[in-house]
């Protein structure tokens, strides 16, 4: 599975409004949206199509008027949206639910790279399937807090923040699992 574009700016997209729900902003006008998340004004007319089509976004006409969510961020679930925009999770097509595709092995059944293909779909799907915007948008409100709240002691310390690049305590999971913890 690669994620695209496409996928990467609807995902933003989505997390975007849920956060402006949470924060009762209302109605986001395109061009705002588009500005903040730093997406191709025309790019994300087309995906807030497909989004609005599929009944994830709705839009509000008239002078004060934009995007919100048209439905709960606890029934938006994230690989439901992945499916939509970029098709199937599995990496090759022998390995897909949905789009399956035989594959040119001689013996698709025994075939040791389609079984570990299809533990890949599983692991991502049960990632995706699991989460939904709601728990995105909780999760990114908190790791926002955490980060103003260090900037906070930074600054009465007078030390800069440290740079990070990808650093593993940064993912959705280890950010979920520290606050159960």
């Amino acid at each position: 599975m690669r994620l695209t574009k496409r996928g990467e700016y609807a995902l933003r997209t989505l997390i975007r409004l849920g956060i402006a729900e949470r924060q009762n902003e209302g109605v986001i006008s395109v061009s705002t949206l588009a500005d903040e998340e730093n997406l191709p004004f025309k790019f994300l007319e087309a995906i807030l199509f497909e989004l609005r089509t599929a009944g994830y976004v709705e839009s509000v006409r008239g002078k004060y008027g934009g995007t919100r969510l048209a439905r709960p961020m606890k029934t938006i679930k994230m690989g439901d949206v992945v499916r939509l925009i970029d098709g199937k999770l599995a990496p090759i097509g022998c390995a897909s639910e949905t789009e399956y595709a035989k594959c040119t092995c001689p013996d698709e059944d025994h075939c040791g790279l389609r079984m570990l293909m299809i533990d890949v779909r599983n692991a991502i799907a049960n990632i995706l399937d699991k989460y939904t915007l709601e728990n995105v948008v909780e999760v990114t409100l908190r790791k926002q807090e955490q980060a103003a709240a260090m900037a906070k002691k930074a600054a009465a310390k007078k030390k800069p923040g440290r740079l990070k690049h990808a650093d593993p305590s940064d993912g959705f999971l280890a950010v979920l699992l520290d606050s159960v913890a």
